[in-house]
């Protein structure tokens, strides 16, 4: 299945590493000139990654009624993300607050290691693009229309 993803931050990438995983054919629009722009001033540019709470611990800590999460944390979870950050040589520690970071306190090293994992699982990344329209069939999305960024 062709999969495209409108957004390269953290959340888009995460999806498309997902989508590819399970032998999608991905794409990623993202209209700035490179991924990940805003992750890179996470933390004061440390990247607050996630947390080392246990899940449950998580979702209680959610405003409101956070139990719909429980399906994404299955299939993502904050375990899931240091292991992906391990997998390439970036190490992480945890602060106050159950706070996970980078070892070298750098947002730089984590935005590596998702564009190395995309990279790997060969999912194209078009930058300096904008999707303006959603193209439905039949109640079946069949494509997206896009323009480059100026």
């Amino acid at each position: 299945m062709k999969v495209v993803v409108i957004g390269a931050g953290p959340a888009g990438m995460l999806a498309g590493i997902s989508a590819a995983k399970k032998d999608n054919e991905v794409s990623i629009l993202e209209k700035n000139n490179s991924c990940g722009k805003k992750l890179l001033i996470t933390g004061k540019g440390r990247c607050n990654i996630t947390s080392s709470l246990h899940i449950s611990d998580f979702i209680s800590n959610i405003p409101g009624n956070g139990r719909f999460l429980y399906s994404a944390f299955d299939n993502f979870n904050n375990h899931d993300i240091i292991d992906l950050l391990n997998k390439y040589g970036v190490e992480v520690k945890t602060e106050r607050g159950n706070r996970v970071f980078p070892k070298s306190d750098k947002s730089l090293d984590v935005l590596k290691v998702l564009i190395k994992e995309l990279n790997e699982l060969n999912v194209k990344i078009l930058t300096n693009v904008t999707a303006h329209e959603i193209i439905v069939d039949k109640e079946k999305v069949i494509g997206v229309k896009y323009h480059e960024t100026r």
